[in-house]
């Protein structure tokens, strides 16, 4: 059986093997650790074997595992929806959030986000796909919703995340992937973050651009969501028929 520094070293090496293909530098590309419903000791595990970028999609079991691993410097991504009253907590205790689709969740969080604190960073998550059931901001609205982000004083407003609709597909892979570089490109903003591919796609990805590549899967193996319940910052829990979006 394969270990979690297994998976993260052979992971690695698609992420290298992917840049070059695009010839592009292996260190443009960051492996952000999707961590949801794995406990404290596989971030661990993660963390002997070097990574430091953990994402978390349910705001209370994220609060949990912060406390349990004050000890480690790790760096925290909010990657979920965002519920309006969750907003304070995550511009508390995130480094990152990849998930703003909504002005008003924006501004809570530049509200809420502490003085102490510098500036958090943010991605708007667009619907690349249009898909009715997944989150984030029409392609169509992103021009507006980014200019306005990047006048918010505790705001730092990164770039673009995109969770396309899931397929085998490279040609389809690709041109998904391809919609949300040109987005960003055509704000002309000084952005420098595509947070985009997971497991099954991270190679389309990489060949269009991405900075963040958001891995779960592949380094701690398949989620039993059987045995765990989401919080309530969904409410329920993703379909076993559905494929797993990391």
């Amino acid at each position: 059986m394969s270990t979690i520094a297994d998976n993260i070293s052979q992971v690695s090496a698609r992420i290298a093997a992917a840049a070059r293909q695009a010839q592009r530098e292996p260190s443009q590309v960051g492996l952000l650790a999707v961590s949801k419903t794995k406990p404290a000791t596989a971030i661990r595990e993660a963390f002997a074997a070097g990574v430091r970028d953990f994402g978390e999609n349910y705001l209370q079991e994220a609060l949990s595992k912060q406390e349990e691993l004050v000890d480690l410097p790790l760096i925290w991504h909010f990657i979920g929806p965002i519920q309006s009253n969750k907003t304070r907590a995550i511009a508390e205790h995130f480094a990152w959030v990849h998930s703003v689709d909504r002005l008003k969740i924006a501004q809570r969080l530049s509200e809420q986000r502490p003085s102490t604190l510098t500036p958090l960073n943010v991605c708007i998550q667009v619907n690349v796909s249009g898909e009715a059931s997944k989150s984030g901001c029409a392609p169509d609205d992103v021009r507006a919703l980014a200019t306005a982000i990047a006048a918010l004083p505790n705001l730092h407003l990164r770039g673009l995340m995109a969770i396309p609709e899931p397929t085998d597909d490279p040609v389809a892979q690709d041109a998904a992937f391809a919609r949300v570089r040109t987005l960003q490109h055509d704000l002309q903003l000084p952005l420098d973050t595509l947070s985009m591919g997971m497991s099954h796609d991270l190679e389309a990805a990489i060949a269009q651009g991405a900075t963040w590549v958001r891995i779960g899967t592949a380094l701690f193996g398949a989620r039993d969501y059987g045995q765990h319940t989401p919080p309530a910052d969904t409410g329920v829990a993703p379909s076993p028929f559905t494929k797993d979006p990391s």
